[in-house]
């Protein structure tokens, strides 16, 4: 039915319209069309406009789920006038569609049950007719020979054809509706606005299934010479490649589709659906073509599924939100997330401010640094929340580099890597991406080199262009937001710690840990095992004996884990009907979890002799360690024990010479060195230990042993010693000072260069502390050891102090183990 010039006038397209998808066919303009509608939408949208002469557009999907995305029906599509209806059994309805002409289709929707949109009208390139007659001419002459080789091109197609020479885009049109292209062919017929090109698609199509249909001929002139080339060796490969290209050919002359042409053409459509990159969607249908190949064997098209489903899984443009960072809200998130850790915070906020002032997340990467449990994820968890965009962990411990970045496809097994399989997994190309264990990168047995993997992840300068092994394509990794997590930064190589912002949390104080426990950790943990927060309260001061006893680690990790054994054993109490409603006491806590985990040592209770309380460093926080010096009769030697590092060893060897110097001071009998040896230990044997700065602590254990006085137990200390008795400033000040007062001890001796380093320490830390500033070794034996004497100092008052900090390297990654 053909479209007349007063038809056309009679129609007004709607600023919006119904959308009816369409999985079958093709609606071209300028033809009537009789359509079965069963999708359901399709019926609701008609059903819903029940007016006579409806104008609907009808747009081809190759979607067969039941949602259609709204967004993959953007495209070209047919307006059409909805010439009569009729309602069928079942839910379906019989139309007659009368198409007008080509249309866009914008900011489709799906709302009240069925599709619409805003329609833009196009315009068509045309071409003159004269133009357009050789291409016809072949058009009509490759129709002519299908017709004759295939059933599923009607003789009388020819001859309609040149019937409707007039009109170059109209005879597109119908080629492609008669010689009964496929779908996605017909439909990209459709989408063609220029009619020369829109010509050289169809002339195109109908080569191609004449090609096909010359293969069937083949296929039968193959059996004459099938005796001769039984006679000849084939190889199992050549065989089935053999075998495969008849039943192609078959089922091409059958009208049929091979399961792996099938298999293309979905992959096609989806490839289609999910607008990716040119140059992404160019490697898309390269590989989906291969399936098509007679020579590609089952092993291949397996492995090229499992490239086009990473292909199509990988968010290449797909985005969170617009990108915007909302410093407000991070600090929002960080206030419901974190109680303290202000200085944490405002060293993030600070990263994301330069972010958002450049635009782009291309500088360096903050890393969160510190103790097991203090909250570096869950602080990146909040910086997640706050930008509204999803949370992706990789733990790079073990990891090898194939691992990291995918595995070339060329080897068995390959596989992506897990930086683009779990951002694959967020959906969206900028997820917060932490990067946990960055100082276990690389260690132990592992392949390749997994540093400089992660170095080409993080590189600023080349972020834009990644490219996974496994993919072979460049994905902008530079809207990601990195996030470092390490326990110890210096561990963390030097290459990759030179793209990194160290962002350091020291630790909590028990003042804290109570709060964090009563208003964050308990309230969840009751509700995790099922219990109410009527039935079951504490007390600070059970909170406070908890975690003296039972968590003095700088984290709240073995807090956590102990109010969850309380809650488990509450949990049994409730389902066995033996209580409802409890207050936790200290007995309660003894009874569930047992003694306490920590318990005062005898140098906490009262002075000894040759027991020094040092502070040191580590990576799960500042920590006490006890350094014991015995004096036994003998030669003179000096006997270390304790796995100490060189260092360590050093320092003692150092401490020896110093007391030996300072003997008529302090007191000792110049025989007492020949004639007794004196043994220094470190406890807790079994862990490593190095690191200077326990020379001040090991030099008075040695004093008070060979001068036979007594140390206050109530005093810790921290600090190096060189060989002239002068104290040297140290590293670790805040993670020391809160491991003292964790434990109680309110005096701490510091060396007087380290004073500045106070102001990172709370202020109710600071102000419940009594702090010693010290700049000789002299001024330590004043202060700590007890007995009669006072020990004339060795250099005059006004001499300053040594100012040679120790490295800050050494004094990290030297005192990493010190407290164990």
């Amino acid at each position: 039915m053909p479209l007349t010039s007063a038809t056309k006038a009679s129609y007004q397209l709607a600023e919006r319209v119904p959308v009816l998808p369409i999985r079958s066919t093709v609606v071209y303009p300028s033809g009537a069309t009789a359509l079965q509608i069963g999708y359901a939408p399709n019926v609701e949208a008609l059903n819903a406009h029940p007016e006579p002469e409806l104008i609907v557009a009808i747009v081809s999907t190759l979607d067969d789920g039941q949602d259609i995305p709204p967004r993959s029906l953007e495209k070209v599509a047919t307006a059409v006038r909805v010439l009569d209806r009729l309602n069928l059994p079942g839910g379906t309805i019989q139309t007659t569609l009368q198409g007008l002409r080509r249309i866009h289709l914008d900011d489709v929707r799906f709302e009240d049950g069925f599709y619409t949109a805003r329609v833009r009208t196009v315009e068509e390139q045309t071409l003159s007719p004269d133009a357009a007659e050789p291409v016809v001419e072949r058009i009509l002459t490759t129709v002519a020979g299908l017709a004759a080789k295939v059933d599923r091109v009607p003789d009388e197609v020819p001859r309609i054809l040149r019937m409707n020479l007039g009109d170059p885009g109209r005879f597109a049109d119908l080629a492609a509706t008669l010689c009964n292209l496929k779908l996605p062919d017909r439909d990209a017929v459709l989408q063609e606005l220029d009619v020369a090109k829109r010509l050289d698609l169809v002339l195109e199509s109908l080569e191609q299934a004449w090609e096909r249909a010359r293969e069937v001929e083949a296929v039968a002139g193959e059996e004459g010479a099938a005796a001769t080339a039984e006679s000849q060796p084939r190889t199992g490969r050549d065989r089935t490649s053999e075998i495969r290209r008849r039943i192609q050919s078959l089922q091409a002359e059958l009208g049929e589709l091979d399961p792996l042409e099938r298999e293309a053409d979905e992959m096609l459509r989806k490839l289609e659906m999910a607008r990716l990159p040119q140059r992404v969607a160019a490697a898309g249908r390269r590989e989906a073509e291969r399936l098509r190949s007679s020579t590609t064997t089952a092993q291949e098209a397996t492995e090229i599924r499992a490239y086009l489903d990473a292909l199509i899984a990988v968010p290449w443009t797909r985005r969170a939100g617009d990108g915007t960072i909302d410093l407000d809200a991070v600090e929002k998130a960080f206030g419901e997330e974190h109680l303290g850790m202000d200085e944490s915070k405002e060293r993030l906020l600070e990263v994301l401010a330069v972010a958002n002032l450049r635009n782009d997340l291309r500088g360096p990467i903050p890393c969160i640094v510190g103790p097991p449990g203090v909250g570096k994820r869950t602080l990146a968890t909040a910086v997640a929340r706050g930008l509204g965009r999803p949370v992706v962990r990789l733990e790079l411990g073990g990891r090898d580099e194939a691992q990291l970045v995918g595995t070339r496809r060329t080897r068995t097994g390959a596989q992506m890597g897990k930086v683009m399989e779990l951002i694959a997994g967020a959906g969206v190309k900028n997820p917060v991406f932490i990067l946990e264990e960055l100082d276990e990168l690389g260690l132990g047995s592992v392949e390749g080199d997994p540093v400089e993997a992660m170095e080409e992840v993080l590189d600023p300068e080349n972020r834009e262009e990644f490219t996974d092994r496994y993919l072979d394509l460049p994905f902008d990794l530079s809207e990601v937001l990195f996030v470092g997590a390490a326990g110890d930064f210096y561990r963390i190589p030097r290459d990759l710690r030179d793209q990194l912002i160290e962002i350091r949390i020291a630790g909590y104080t028990p003042e804290e840990k109570i709060v964090i426990a009563r208003d964050w950790l308990f309230p969840r943990i009751v509700k995790e095992h099922g219990l109410t927060a009527e039935e079951v309260k504490i007390e600070d001061e059970t909170l406070l004996f908890l975690t003296r006893g039972y968590a003095r680690d700088a984290g709240v990790g073995n807090l956590r884990r102990s109010l969850a054994a309380v809650m488990r054993y509450l949990a049994r109490e409730k389902a066995e009907g033996k209580g409802r409603g409890w207050t936790i006491t200290q007995e309660m806590i003894e009874e569930i979890l047992g003694f306490q985990r920590y318990s005062t040592t005898p140098a906490e209770i009262r002075p000894e002799v040759g027991v020094v309380t040092g502070l040191a460093w580590t990576a799960s926080g500042g920590e006490l360690m006890f350094i014991e010096a015995l004096k036994m009769p003998g030669t003179g030697r000096l006997v270390i024990t304790g796995m100490l590092g060189d260092i360590m060893r050093e320092s003692v060897n150092a401490a020896y010479s110093y007391v030996r110097s300072r003997a008529d001071e302090l007191g000792i009998d110049r025989e007492v060195f020949g004639d007794n040896d004196i043994h220094v230990h470190f406890p807790v044997g079994a862990t490593p230990k190095d690191g200077p700065s326990a020379g001040a602590a090991v030099t008075l254990a040695l004093a008070s042993s060979l001068a036979e006085r007594p140390v206050r137990h109530d005093m810790a200390m921290t600090g190096e010693v060189t060989l002239r008795g002068k104290i040297m400033e140290i590293g670790g000040v805040k993670e020391k000072v809160l491991a003292a007062y964790r434990a109680g001890i309110t005096n701490v001796v510091l060396p007087t260069g380290n004073k500045r380093d106070l102001r990172d320490v709370p202020t109710d830390v600071r102000e419940g502390m009594e702090f010693h500033y010290v700049e000789r070794m002299d001024q330590i034996f004043d202060l700590a050891l007890l007995g009669e004497g006072r020990v004339v100092p060795a250099y005059g008052d006004g001499e300053a102090a040594p100012v040679s900090r120790e490295s800050e390297r050494q004094a990290a990654r030297g005192e990493a183990s010190e407290g164990h």
